[in-house]
């Protein structure tokens, strides 16, 4: 009645003769304006190969609140964006008490989406 699906809860829905393509291109955008990344240099993989993740007692603490914002932007963006699932997920372990080293990691996620932004992916 309504007509065709365009946008639903920040998902923008493109309805083919192939199938259905969901996007979040401009949550993504709302977000490197909200967490101030949108301008930098840009990644081409969610996270450096040879890092491990870990408590890491030794780093300077940041602000949880900042850090657990960004995870769970982060968490909502992955229903279209399963390239980043794993390595959000890994960074969501360490909320309760987020070091350097984790926001680093999160930052990385975020020049990644922004190299990535309008990159169709299957």
């Amino acid at each position: 009645m309504m007509g065709e699906l365009n946008f639903f809860l920040g998902l923008q829905i493109k309805q083919c003769q192939k199938g259905i393509y969901i996007s979040q291109s401009n949550y993504t955008k709302e977000l490197l304006k909200k967490f101030r990344i949108e301008e930098g240099k840009t990644v081409t993989t969610p996270m450096v190969t040879n890092i491990k993740l870990d408590k890491d007692e030794k780093c300077k603490s940041v602000d949880g609140s900042k850090y657990r914002g960004m995870i769970g932007s982060l968490l909502y963006l992955t229903t279209s964006r399963p390239d980043i699932l794993h390595v959000v997920c890994l960074c969501a372990r360490f909320q309760s008490n987020p070091k350097e080293s984790h926001m680093s990691a999160v930052k990385r996620i975020f020049q990644y989406l922004k190299d990535t932004i309008f990159t169709k992916r299957i």
